[in-house]
């Protein structure tokens, strides 16, 4: 099963290479992480996946907040979340891979006669379902943000004190 959490981090130099360095160490499997800035400029939001059958959850949890630029750690699995994944797909330009991307929802950000670029935001398993579709159509290059995710309605991940 996955595992999604949030973490705040202090937006410094270093920080994400810290938290790469703790997962290397303590060999913990990692199947998306993501990292941006928040609306407060001091403050990164990362959004960490991990396979629960290969890492615990729990232990990744405590790690995090032995390292000194983390504010906050929040598992959002079991609350309901809205998650995306952003990818960029091109391929060779053609009326079937235009109307899988039609089918999709993927919008065409750029075209020529031989390429096409296709852009959809969904979720994961939606985003997995759309490149399996493009495929026999020649995918000639793919880029993958990762999960985001966010609570639905009033679950917010701010931090718990003032952070400045």
């Amino acid at each position: 099963m996955k595992h999604t959490l949030v973490a705040l981090v202090e937006n410094e130099p270093g920080v994400l290479n810290r938290v790469a360095s703790l997962f290397r160490r303590r060999n913990f499997n990692i199947d998306s992480l993501t990292v941006g800035r928040t609306e407060d400029p001091n403050i990164s939001r990362m959004t960490i996946v991990l396979d629960s059958s290969v890492t615990r959850v729990d232990q990744v949890q405590k790690n995090l907040y032995k390292l000194v630029n983390v504010i906050q750690v929040c598992e959002v699995t079991h609350q309901p979340f809205v998650s995306r994944d952003l990818a960029l797909v091109k391929v060779r330009a053609s009326a079937q891979a235009a109307v899988i991307a039609s089918q999709f929802g993927a919008r065409i950000v750029d075209h020529s006669d031989e390429m096409m670029i296709l852009d959809l935001s969904d979720e994961e398993e939606r985003v997995e379902q759309f490149i399996e579709a493009l495929r026999p159509h020649g995918i000639i290059e793919l880029v993958r943000t990762g999960i985001v995710a966010m609570g639905r309605g009033k679950q917010i991940v701010q931090p718990q004190e003032s952070f400045a």
